[in-house]
């Protein structure tokens, strides 16, 4: 693999794996497979995926969370959802190590769909690593960072930022816009980064690298971007920070996002 996170022949690289999950978070892993195991059978569960700072090897004890991805041999369901949630709260309650857990639930026929091709497929093939089950990034393509998958990775910007503004304004404690700040900030920096991937031809998932990178083409932007990294990992309450994300920088950022790649394809 290249410093640029590429193949020899320029596609991503995976860039995940359970060799890489630092050992303090083994005992995590492991009870996170265990629980899914025995709340989804068979008949539910395709396969299950981590992803984020924990399988990059980035990842903080006490300040990191746990993300966990499930391909559902059907559409998600309430109860689904409801189950996940149960996972969440006892994964988190059991742990110090984790602060918070999120679970994404999807589809195989989702995810292997053409209108998640460089979406949701993407994310399986290059960002995630597997856990339990079959591998469905062996059914999905090779991908190279083109303006196609920023359009339609991050392309959708403009449609968040209205939802993040009413729960700013919703946001009854710290908590609450900690949270909300994570989610932004995240999001903000990922778009960022895949605004100019195309032009730096290559891929990283390292937010702080993402905002240095995005500075090489943005530098009057660099400083909100580097704010915005930095909340990512450690998030803020500070109503300033949200503001500078919902309403200054993220503004701008779908307006010249949309003008370089395009929205993406509208999902139902």
């Amino acid at each position: 693999m290249s410093g640029r996170g590429l193949e020899k022949d320029g596609t991503i690289a995976r860039e995940d794996a359970l060799s890489r999950v630092p050992e303090a978070f083994a005992p995590v892993i492991d009870a996170a497979r265990v629980q899914i195991t025995e709340v989804f059978d068979s008949t539910r569960l395709h396969s299950a995926y981590l992803y984020g700072s924990i399988p990059r090897g980035a990842a903080i004890p006490g300040v990191s969370d746990l993300d966990l991805l499930l391909a559902l041999r059907h559409e998600p369901t309430e109860a689904d959802r409801s189950d996940a949630t149960t996972i969440e709260v006892a994964l988190d309650r059991s742990f110090i190590q984790i602060d918070g857990v999120g679970i994404l639930l999807s589809s195989t026929r989702a995810l292997l769909s053409e209108l998640e091709r460089h979406d949701g497929g993407f994310f399986v093939a290059c960002l995630c690593t597997p856990l339990l089950g079959g591998d469905l990034g062996e059914q999905l393509p090779r991908y190279r960072p083109t303006a196609l998958l920023a359009r339609e990775t991050n392309g959708d910007l403009s449609l968040a930022l209205p939802r993040w503004r009413r729960r700013a304004a919703e946001a009854a404690t710290d908590a609450d816009r900690k949270t909300l700040s994570r989610i932004a900030a995240r999001k903000v920096v990922r778009t960022g980064f895949t605004l100019i991937m195309p032009r730096w031809d290559g891929w990283t998932s390292d937010l702080s690298e993402s905002a240095e990178l995005f500075g090489r083409y943005y530098p009057e932007r660099v400083e909100q971007m580097r704010v915005a990294a930095a909340t990512g990992r450690t998030p803020s309450a500070d109503p300033a920070v949200l503001s500078t994300l919902i309403d200054d920088l993220g503004p701008w950022l779908a307006a010249e996002y949309t003008a370089v790649h395009g929205e993406r394809a509208p999902r139902p």
